[in-house]
Parts: structure tokens; sequence; C-alpha cells
């Protein structure tokens, strides 16, 4: 479902919308979101619902690791996108999930006329790492 307004949505994001996103702010075209839910402290695996305004979306993005590690995004309220280079975008709604595969370049965010919120686990591994690319270009998102 489609979230135009933000009061609208944050009745529906049910795992909250959190503080901005100071995490890795610099790689996201647009405002976005962490509500942090559990953390490797707490378990093997980090877990935070991500929020993305209107239009926002990450850069594009590999993950690395020698060992495990990886990520599953669980889209829990509005519209979003997800893409792997050289695949056309996956749209994403309430309920669409994604595993996101070790060394794949990848963006996810927001569709332009919706909120959105996804919970990712960053599942655990050795040596894990993530590669910040460029950003998607406007032309690039518009086109979706």
């Amino acid at each position: 479902m489609k979230y135009r307004s933000k009061e609208e949505f944050d009745q529906a994001n049910m795992f909250g919308t959190g503080p901005a996103n100071t995490v890795c702010f610099e790689h996201i075209s647009g405002q976005s979101y962490m509500n942090l839910l559990a953390t490797p402290e707490q378990t093997p695996a980090f877990v935070a619902n991500l929020t993305f305004e209107p239009g926002c979306r990450n850069n594009w993005h590999v993950h690395h690791a020698d060992e495990g590690g990886g990520h599953i995004l669980l889209c829990t309220a509005g519209e979003g996108w997800y893409q792997e280079e050289g695949k056309p975008a996956v749209a994403l709604s309430e309920g669409s999930a994604v595993v996101v595969p070790i060394g794949v370049k990848h963006w996810h965010g927001a569709r332009a006329d919706s909120w959105f919120s996804h919970i990712v686990v960053d599942l655990p591994g050795v040596n894990k790492d993530n590669e910040w690319l460029e950003p998607v270009s406007d032309q690039e998102y518009q086109a979706l």
C-alpha cells in the first residue's frame, strides 16, 4: 500500500520509524530513519527497521564476507524498490522479502510516491564489510 502522508504511514509502520539514520547517511539520497530492534551485543544478527521518505534510496553497494553474512529485507510498510546490478528493479510492498547475497551489487529504497519501511537482518559472518559505491542516479531512478 502506498503512503504519501507521513501520518498515515506512521500508523502502519508497526516497528517504528526511529531517529534520523546517522549510521550511513552519507550513502543515501534523501532522508532515512533507523529504529534498532536488536544489536550484535544482544544477538548474533543486527536487526533494524529502516524507513525511507518518498524518493529516498541508498547508493549501490556490495556486502562482503569471508564466511556467512548477507542481508534479509522484510518489507513492513509502504512501497519500495530493490535492484541488483544488470537486472530489472523489483517492486517491494508490505510482506515482500528479499535475500541479499554476499558479493551482489544492489540498492534499495522507497518509491517516489510512497514512504517505505523494511526490517534489515544483517546476518552473522566472518570479516564482513560493506562497500559503498556510486549513488543511484536520478535518471536511473526516474526510469522505474
